[in-house]
C-alpha cells in the first residue's frame, strides 16, 4: 500500500485520547478521559491527541509536528492511542518535510 500524505493526515485525525502538561514535571502525559488527569493539569491545557499533534503552520496552514508525534510514541501506548502505519511511516522518513495542510473541524 502506497502512504500518501493524505493518509498520514487521516491517521493524525483518528488518534484517540487526550494530552496535557503536567504543570509539576513539565512533561505531557495522554490519558483517555478528560476527567482522569488530576490537579496538575490545567483544564484549558487539555486538548484532543488528534489536535496535539499539528501546530500553525505558514499562513492558514498548520503542520503535523514529528516531535508532538514522538512524544506520544514515547509513551508507549501506540495501540491505545491509535498510531497507526502511515505515521509511523511519517515518522520514519525524516528525509520528507513535514506536513503542512489546511484543516477544517469536521461537525459530529
Amino acid at each position: 500500500m502506497r502512504i500518501t500524505s493524505q493518509l498520514i493526515c487521516q491517521a493524525a485525525d483518528q488518534l484517540h485520547g487526550f494530552v496535557g502538561l503536567n504543570r509539576k514535571t513539565g512533561q505531557y502525559i495522554v490519558r483517555f478521559s478528560e476527567d482522569s488527569f488530576g490537579m496538575d493539569v490545567a483544564d484549558d491545557g487539555i486538548i484532543p491527541t488528534s489536535e496535539f499533534v499539528w501546530a500553525p503552520g505558514p499562513a492558514q496552514a498548520m503542520t503535523l509536528k514529528r516531535q508532538l508525534i514522538q512524544l506520544l510514541l514515547d509513551q508507549n501506548i501506540d495501540e491505545r492511542i491509535n498510531i497507526s502505519e502511515p505515521l509511523r511511516v511519517y515518522m520514519r522518513r525524516a528525509d520528507m518535510p513535514e506536513i503542512s495542510a489546511l484543516r477544517e473541524r469536521v461537525p459530529g
